[in-house]
């Protein structure tokens, strides 16, 4: 959003919550900065600037308020909508990609140069991309801190930092507390919670339709990999340094997220992803008053507010879905994964990179975002497992995919174009260019390209109008249900035709 000083200051006059992660207030008369909807008193006028990120009211010399935690705001959902060279730049930074390669290596991931790079952030985002995943890695590193009795020095590189100095100076500066200050403030609560175990909260903005995602999840999900039980969704994950697994259970304001790690580098990584898979950052009051704008839809939106897309945690696993639930069922898709995950490989699965010690998980891990704990992690009788990766899906002999061969050497297809380079499904893709490569490989046509669009790059205007069952909830709610008349109907809708495949599939 534009930084218009009236619009923003009634935000924060209001304490409106639907505006945290928009924006950022940075109080001069305290040196602090804070979220839209810090209950602390409206500052004066005089007193107030506005920044498009943390990292850009920490550059100006400004702390993080202790007491509204703005460091913890949801994200801004401009990095869900926008496509273009800052929004796919902000959701790689998410993902950890500067603590792994670098800034050269999400300049090359973008196709610019370095400095090129860093000026266009700096010009939306207030701060280049190194303090962009500076401010990212103090708060991992709070996280980690305040409810956690790990050592300083491992939680300074399981936070990304490059030295402890590093990490000593950038808490002093975001903070104004020296680390241990920190944990000396958490007091003497802790989670009782098990070995190598990360609890913490994920904010969303009001409202969210739990068990609607929960509903997506859970006839889809797939034995061994993930399940749904009692209100929360369970599932394994591959991630940049190891495995690890996750419990997401929907709360009034935030989602529970308790995860074990087997890399506390992945932490970052892994919040992001989960944030994306249950579509966090979305802004549903944007969606839901663009789509209720049409009688035909109104109804449904009075009754399932804050309707979310369930996204992707892997983009490799989503497009595997994809494919193989080309024109078949929901049932049969699941039949035929289980059936592909669980066939021995004679070849062995990538070794991720070995820990180094200080980012090694061989002891009691909690750490809860605002020190509030997460529901218990369930032992899942050996842990469940992540999707397969694009070499061990090479490796299955032709018996483990139980399909016709033109689907099988589709998905070896798309497995040796994701190992080789020439495909990226990574969250950060450019998605105009990623459809195109994907419908360049035989055996992908354009519902499997777009859903993946939709899914698994996180577009948020896809319709998916030849889909079987799109169709359905068009005619039951009376709509157009041929693709040609129902794209042309489907123009009102715009930029949120994602949203609306939902709601089409739920009236199916």
């Amino acid at each position: 959003m534009e930084m218009d000083f009236e619009r923003c200051y009634r935000a924060v006059d209001s304490r409106d919550q639907r505006f945290d992660g928009w924006f950022y207030t940075g109080v001069t008369s305290t040196g602090i900065y804070c979220r839209p909807s810090c209950p602390a008193i409206t500052p004066k006028r005089q007193n107030v600037r506005f920044f498009p990120s943390a990292a850009a009211a920490q550059g100006a010399g400004l702390r993080a308020c202790r007491r509204c935690r703005p460091d913890a705001a949801p994200g801004s959902p401009q990095w869900d909508i926008r496509a273009d060279v800052v929004g796919r730049a902000m959701r790689l930074i998410a993902d950890g990609v500067i603590d792994r390669d670098g800034v050269p290596g999400l300049a090359s991931r973008l196709g610019y140069t370095e400095r090129h790079l860093h000026r266009m952030l700096s010009a939306e985002m207030g701060a280049g991309p190194l303090a962009l995943a500076r401010a990212q890695r103090a708060q991992t590193a709070r996280i980690l801190i305040e409810t956690t009795d790990l050592g300083m020095a491992e939680v300074a590189f399981a936070a990304g930092f490059g030295s402890v100095r590093q990490f000593n100076d950038t808490l002093r500066e975001v903070y104004a507390s020296a680390p241990s200050d920190l944990r000396a403030a958490r007091g003497r609560q802790r989670a009782a919670v098990g070995a190598g175990t990360i609890a913490l909260r994920l904010a969303y903005r009001p409202p969210l339709h739990a068990r609607a995602l929960l509903d997506f999840l859970a006839v889809r999900a797939l034995p061994g990999v993930e399940e749904v039980r009692d209100g929360t969704y369970h599932r394994g994950l591959r991630l940049p340094h190891g495995t690890g697994q996750v419990a997401l259970t929907p709360a009034d304001g935030h989602v529970a997220a308790t995860l074990r790690l087997a890399d506390l580098r992945d932490l970052a990584p892994a919040v992001a992803r989960c944030r994306r898979l249950l579509d966090l950052d979305a802004d549903p009051v944007a969606i839901d008053a663009t789509l209720a704008a049409d009688p035909a839809l109104a109804p449904a939106v009075t009754a399932e507010p804050g309707i979310r897309v369930p996204r992707a945690v892997d983009g490799f696993e989503q497009a595997v879905r994809a494919i193989i639930n080309q024109q078949v069922s929901i049932t049969s898709a699941r039949t035929t994964l289980t059936r592909l995950l669980t066939t021995p490989t004679p070849t062995p699965a990538p070794t991720p990179a070995s820990a180094p010690a200080h980012a090694r998980v061989d002891h009691e891990v909690i750490a809860t975002d605002d020190g509030v704990s997460g529901q218990q992690l369930h032992d899942q009788r050996g842990g469940l497992r992540g999707f397969l990766g694009a070499e061990e899906l090479l490796g299955l002999p032709d018996s483990a995919f139980g399909m016709p061969v033109g689907r099988r050497e589709a998905l070896r297809g798309l497995a040796r174009a994701v190992v080789d380079g020439s495909v990226d499904l990574a969250a950060g893709v450019e998605r105009g260019e990623a459809v195109r490569r994907l419908l360049a490989l035989p055996g992908i046509g354009p519902w499997t390209a777009n859903y993946l669009a939709m899914r698994a790059f996180g577009d948020p205007d896809i319709l998916l109008s030849s889909d079987l069952a799109v169709r359905r909830g068009a005619a039951a709610l009376g709509l157009p249900d041929t693709p040609p008349t129902l794209d042309r109907y489907a123009e009102r809708w715009r930029p949120w035709r994602s949203y609306a495949t939902i709601r089409l599939w739920r009236a199916a």
